[in-house]
């Protein structure tokens, strides 16, 4: 009559059971088409429609920049929320694990190679903060089978500066504001190659530690192997016969 399932009445039922696979099947759907997910999908969806926002009458109409920038903006503050969501009301999914890293590096990367397209940005700096981004992305796969590198508070400082200075720059400022965002940028340029080298040593680390401790399960694999062998185990037992043996002969031989 109240419609509530079994477990939450304290009751077993014939329903959940009738209806299992089918319920599991719904709730794992369900979990895929979270609110943190549709965040991440959207955040996606974002990033060609910033692009023709920031390029729209040849990229530089402050108008349209200003509704690029609003797009960024949004496809930043989703970025906070959607982990956030995730972490807090456990909605953590294979596919958002796997998408929010690629929605965060697309409209990064968006926005750094449409502003050096435009000459508002030196294409050493797209350069050095893509190499970083894509480099740190392969070497976190590289060692993943020995462990995870977790996200350090300057990795992500690193992210909240480069994420203000690029959308200073996606802005039309001048004056002050163009000399207060050139210096905003070279923090975050600081910040991205300090922090890329301290996952580098981290990397390096974690992947000594993971082939020590391989190699020691190895060791340990081949000793316990061994003393189940019939030659293990039995081998101790013979040795001392041997002994006796001999000190039984060694006996006779006295006594005669």
């Amino acid at each position: 009559m109240t419609g509530a399932p079994a477990s939450a009445t304290g009751g077993s039922g014939a329903t959940p059971v009738r209806g299992g696979k089918l319920g599991t099947a719904a709730v794992n759907q369900a979990s895929l088409w979270n609110i943190a997910n549709l965040l991440t999908m959207a955040r996606l969806v974002l990033v060609p429609g910033f692009v023709l926002l920031l390029l729209h009458n040849g990229g530089y109409d402050p108008a349209w920049r200003s509704f690029a920038w609003a797009a960024f903006a949004i496809a930043m503050i989703t970025d906070l929320f959607d982990g956030h969501l995730a972490r807090t009301y456990n909605l953590v999914t294979d596919f958002g694990k796997i998408a929010d890293p690629i929605a965060d590096k697309a409209i990064m990367g968006a926005a750094l190679i449409c502003l050096s397209y435009l000459g508002d940005l030196p294409w050493w700096v797209t350069g050095v903060i893509l190499f970083r981004e894509l480099g740190i992305t392969v070497l976190r796969f590289w060692v993943i089978r020995h462990g995870v590198i977790p996200a350090s508070r300057g990795g992500k400082m690193k992210t909240l500066s480069q994420a203000i200075a690029a959308g200073m720059y996606v802005l039309a400022l001048t004056g002050p504001l163009a000399t207060l965002r050139f210096w905003v940028m070279a923090v975050a340029v600081v910040l991205t190659v300090v922090t890329g080298l301290d996952y580098v040593r981290q990397a390096v680390v974690l992947r000594r530690q993971g082939l020590a401790a391989e190699r020691s399960a190895v060791a340990q694999e081949a000793v316990e192997a061994a003393a189940q062998t019939p030659e293990g185990a039995g081998g101790a037992d013979r040795v001392p016969g041997a002994s006796e043996t001999s000190g039984a002969r060694g006996a006779a031989e006295a006594e005669r």
